[in-house]
Formats: structure tokens, sequence, C-alpha cells
């Protein structure tokens, strides 16, 4: 008999505003969910277009020494990393969350600087035989007017924009360097650092400056989630973990973790984080997630208004079967459970579908804001659910201050 009142109350225009109400409020909170849970990998993404944001130099390098407004680095160009060496940042732990990595070795001939590094290189890593990586792998927003030269060429060259400018220095023309004579083949555009500066293969500016196999610096690219509270203990002192919290920062994507993984499995190098990068990382995940957390509980609170109005107009015209049902014994809980049935099972049906089209919404906005879709989170579908269910519930409780108040004489003779 109950279900027969339950599918009964759910006709009727006031339940198709109702599904129409929560359809909308869970679409809005699934699509914002969706995006909260992967907006941190989202925008991991963007900013490893735009560099490296874990830095390895030899051990001693990182050293410095401040006096006064001065730092000095005593040990700086003293030390290198054997270039043989460089497989192992693709093969720690968190090897998957390698993008790439580029070396570096600089030099100033004839008043010229030089930096020679990988441009798109293969690397022969464990189990991962077509690993190329370099610069067109870190810098993607490089643009290249020409084309890069090839890896361990003696004879390629890319120049910086501004150097070419400077220098009226043009596509195809030729460079010399010592005993070396080299064709531009590209002109960098956007280069940063490297507007300045000849860019050569590495194997070229080690043979320049007799240091075969040996590189200054690698700058590492690499996914990683923002740093909470743990993450920050560990940069103030990694020492101060215990057991527990150590295991679980190590085995988690913090940049910082992978970069103390490349310095153990690196030899004679030491990695640090870029913490610049992975901070401002940090803030843009933060704020978002605090807005789009704003947002939902703001469109929680207002469908939970508007349900609740929507009852408040139901009660009002089904006052004489809730006249009825008081006559023939119901009390009060009862009627609002009647009431409430009906709601939760517009509630459901109306978040599933919510939940269909917030995840279409959010990959509609994932798309135009970062030209790329993002992943379905599964979990959004129970917690998509719940709320909807509590709208119904609030919504259905606020209007029974109406119920309690009918008496059923009033109610039954019209003067209700």
């Amino acid at each position: 008999m109950i279900f027969k009142i339950i599918l009964s109350s759910i006709r009727g225009d006031m339940k198709f505003l109702s599904f129409l109400t929560i359809f909308l409020t869970t679409l809005l909170i699934s699509s914002m969910l969706n995006i909260t849970l992967s907006i941190g990998n989202v925008v991991s993404k963007e900013l490893r277009s735009y560099g490296s944001n874990i830095l390895v130099l030899p051990k001693g390098n990182s050293l410095s020494i401040d006096v006064g407004d001065k730092k000095f680095q005593p040990l700086k160009n003293e030390n290198y990393i054997d270039e043989n060496n460089l497989h192992a940042i693709k093969e720690i732990f968190w090897r998957n969350n390698i993008i790439g990595f580029a070396p570096f070795l600089t030099a100033t001939i004839d008043g010229k600087n030089i930096v020679g590094t990988y441009f798109d290189k293969n690397v022969k890593v464990t189990d991962e035989e077509d690993f190329t990586t370099g610069i067109k792998t870190i810098y993607p927003f490089f643009k290249i007017d020409g084309r890069l030269p090839k890896d361990d060429s003696l004879d390629e060259i890319l120049v910086g924009s501004d150097l070419s400018t400077k220098q009226n220095i043009k596509l195809n023309d030729e460079i010399n360097i010592k005993n070396y004579k080299l064709k531009v083949v590209g002109i960098l555009e956007f280069g940063g650092e490297f507007s300045n500066k000849f860019i050569t293969s590495l194997k070229f500016t080690q043979e320049l400056l007799n240091l075969q196999d040996k590189v200054e610096k690698v700058e590492v690219s690499a996914l990683t989630i923002p740093e909470n509270d743990l993450a920050l203990k560990a940069r103030k002192n990694l020492d101060s973990l215990d057991q527990v919290e150590y295991d679980l920062w190590y085995c988690t994507a913090y940049v910082s973790s992978i970069a103390y993984q490349i310095s153990e499995d690196l030899k004679g190098a030491d990695a640090k984080a870029q913490t610049q990068i992975s901070d401002a990382e940090s803030s843009v995940v933060t704020k978002i997630q605090a807005l789009m957390l704003v947002v939902s509980l703001i469109s929680l609170i207002v469908s939970s208004i508007a349900i609740s109005s929507l009852m408040t107009s139901e009660i009002y015209r089904r006052t004489k079967e809730i006249g009825l049902l008081k006559a023939l014994g119901a009390n009060n809980f009862q009627i609002y459970l009647n009431f409430a049935l009906g709601s939760v099972f517009v509630a459901i049906i109306s978040s599933l579908v919510g939940v269909v089209f917030g995840y279409l919404v959010s990959e509609i906005i994932s798309y135009f804001i970062f030209s790329h879709f993002i992943s379905i989170s599964f979990i959004v579908i129970p917690i998509t659910l719940f709320f909807a269910v509590l709208i119904a519930l609030i919504g259905s409780l606020l209007p029974m201050r109406n119920v309690i108040n009918l008496l059923p004489a009033e109610v039954l003779y019209g003067r209700k």
C-alpha cells in the first residue's frame, strides 16, 4: 500500500520541477567534483609544458655560501655528471611520472655563449627502448623557425632569436666556432634564457671542452601531485618524519620525493625540486578547489530552499489527503516518510541523470580550457547521490511544520 501511495505522490508538475531542480544541482556538483578531483593532474601537465620542475646537479655543485649580497659556489664547474648514467632518471620507482629530461653543458668560446643539450634523443632505458627525450620534450612551447639540429651532430646549430637579431644571423648561415663550421638550421623563438645563446648538440660541446661523457646539469620534467603538509615537513627536515610518514611521503608522487629518488639512483648527483613551480601548482590547485567547493555548497543551499518551496506547495495541494491519513491514524513521521520517500526516489533518478550530464559538461569545460579531456572519477557518483538524497530529505523536512499543524477535522470539513 505504501508503494502505491509513493508512486501516486511522484506524479504531477511539482515532481517534475523537483526532478529538474535536483538534476541541475547534481549536474553542477558532479561536473565541479570531477574537475576538482582531476585538476591536480591537469594543472601539473600544463605547468610541465613550461619547463622542468627538478634540477639535477653534480654532488657539491649545489653547495653555496652567502657573503653579504653575493652567493659563492666554490665547487661550481669542478664536478660533472656522467652522461652514461642519465638513464637512471627514467628507471626510478616513479619512472612513469618522468616526462623527460635534458642534460646541459655550457661553454664560452671567442665570446660566443654555447649550450650543448639533447634535442630529441633516444636514450636506452630498461624496458623502454623507444624512449626519446630532450628540450623538445621538456620545453614543448619552444617555437622553432626551421628545425632542431640532429642529436650528436657536429655541423648543425640552433640560434636564439635575440642573438640572431643582434648579429643578423639567418637560416642556412654558417657559424665558425674554433675549427668547426656549423650550419644554422633553426632560429629559436620565445627561448627565454636561450634567446642569446647558440644551442648545439651535447656531443659538440663536449668535443669543444674535451669533456666527453660529461654534463653540468640535468633538467627533469615530472608529473607530480600538489604538496601538502607532509611534503612541506619533509622539505624542511626529512629526518623529522617518523617511519610511517616517511613511507607515505616516499611512495607519493610529490616533487620532493621524486627528486630524492633521483638522487638515490643517479650516481654523483643531487636532485633538487624547483619549489617555485611546485608551490605555484599547489596554490593554483588549492584556490580552484576552494572556489568549486564554495560553488557546490551554494548550489546545495539554493536547491534545498527550492525543494522546500516545492514541497510546501505539494503539501498545500494534498491537504485533504494528509487530513484523511491523520484521521485514519497516521502519525506525523509516517506522513513525512511518505513525502520524503517520494522525494528521495525522484532525487536518485534525477541525480543519476545529472551525473551523466555532469561528466559530459566537465569534459567540455576541460577541453575548452586545457585543450584535452580529463579522466572520469567514479567516486563522484556516490558523493553526488549522497548530496541529492540529502537535498531531498532536508527539503522535505522544513515544510513539515505545516503538516504538524494540520487538524483532520478542519481539513475534512473544508475549513483549511
